[in-house]
């Protein structure tokens, strides 16, 4: 088992383009921590070697109180061996940050705080309905440099009526805070999210993707120039601050997914929780796992695996390609690749393809293109 990751599927209002599983009541939050406990109890026997990152996501995972937390890892130091090196990271939002909860978590195990800011400044918080406020993301970082060294925060761009002149506003105030680890994305724009609605009524500007591209360029040379490592599409990082976490994801290492929603793989299948609270609870309470597997043919892998790598500095290296999934598909991916080569949108570097900086914005469609269908 490469990592845990917990969804805890509490939030205090819904965010605008937001997609995820979660509940505004908090009424069963201390039930669905005792759930969350008893999953980790009941799968204990599918781990497959030392945890390496616990990950609590969510929803809000601030939301949790200390004892809420130290209740879950409690649980997985017991029924799990665990690395040495064990990367613990808590999704917080910044409003949630105060000095005595940064304190609280300090002298907890929890390692490493992803901050999800989104923006610095007041009119994309609000279009967002982000819960906190632009004083509240600037304070809680300067509070939370005074306790962790690993954080990241996130940043959406492409907002409507977010200049580029803005957007850069927002990277100098990220580099002036020396944070060492930034994920982040073009806003989206997800079927039965108020966002949609609000672009479909015209109440909102349409995403517009020629602006994501260009902010993308921007964040790209801003952070490239101070020292960031691209080291996947969406994420940056000074040396030694990469997210284990999300490393291993790309990688294809495996990871249980515990609580409502949350997804797992073992190599070979996928699993995900059902997404409802009450039936989850009622589930676990009954001794039942209440999930969906599906078992990934070698075809499924072979996509995943080109659609992750190519999002990544490490690529895809020709000679795994070939021992996991077969000299036929080998020769499927090389023939494929020779469009994107000539357009100058991959490249090879010894026995690794890698996306060039042309391609990079171009990332998933050009896996998508060279995805195998059957």
């Amino acid at each position: 088992m490469s990592g845990i990751y917990i969804h805890i599927p509490f939030c205090k209002q819904a965010c605008h383009y937001c997609d995820f599983h979660f509940s505004t009541s908090l009424k069963k939050k201390g039930d669905l921590v005792k759930a969350i406990i008893t999953e980790l109890q009941m799968r204990k026997a599918e781990n497959k070697g030392e945890v390496a990152t616990i990950y609590f996501g969510g929803g809000t995972p601030s939301l949790l109180n200390a004892e809420e937390l130290n209740q879950i890892l409690t649980a997985v130091f017991k029924y799990y061996p665990v690395s040495e090196k064990l990367e613990i990271t808590l999704e917080a939002n910044p409003d949630d940050l105060t000095e005595e909860v940064l304190q609280t978590l300090a002298n907890s195990k929890i390692n490493r705080l992803s901050i999800g800011v989104q923006s610095f400044f007041e009119e994309d918080l609000k279009l967002m309905n982000r819960a906190h406020n632009a004083s509240e993301a600037l304070h809680s970082i300067q509070l939370a440099r005074q306790y962790f060294n690993n954080i990241s925060i996130d940043l959406i761009y492409g907002i409507p009526e977010m200049s580029d002149e803005r957007w850069q506003e927002n990277l100098a105030q990220t580099l002036a805070l020396q944070i060492p680890h930034i994920s982040s994305y073009a806003l989206t724009v997800e079927p039965k999210t108020a966002l949609k609605k609000m672009i479909e009524t015209g109440k909102v500007a349409p995403v517009d993707e020629e602006k994501s591209k260009a902010h993308f360029e921007i964040l790209l040379t801003t952070l490239e120039e101070a020292g960031y490592i691209n080291y996947e599409f969406s994420n940056f990082g000074k040396p030694d601050y990469f997210s284990e976490n999300n490393t291993a994801y790309w990688l294809g290492k495996p990871y249980l997914g515990v609580g409502p929603s949350a997804h797992s793989f073992d190599g070979e299948h996928r699993s995900w929780n059902i997404n409802n609270n009450t039936k989850y609870m009622k589930s676990i309470q009954a001794g039942i796992i209440p999930s969906e597997v599906e078992k990934l043919s070698v075809v499924d892998r072979y996509n995943e695996y080109v659609m992750t790598r190519l999002r990544t500095q490490f690529g895809v290296n020709l000679s795994e390609i070939k021992n996991l999934f077969g000299e036929n598909l080998a020769s499927y991916f090389e023939k494929e690749a020779q469009l994107f080569f000539k357009k100058g949108l991959l490249k090879q570097e010894n026995n690794k393809i890698l996306i060039t900086r042309k391609g990079k914005f171009l990332s998933d469609g050009i896996a998508a293109d060279l995805f195998y269908v059957e």
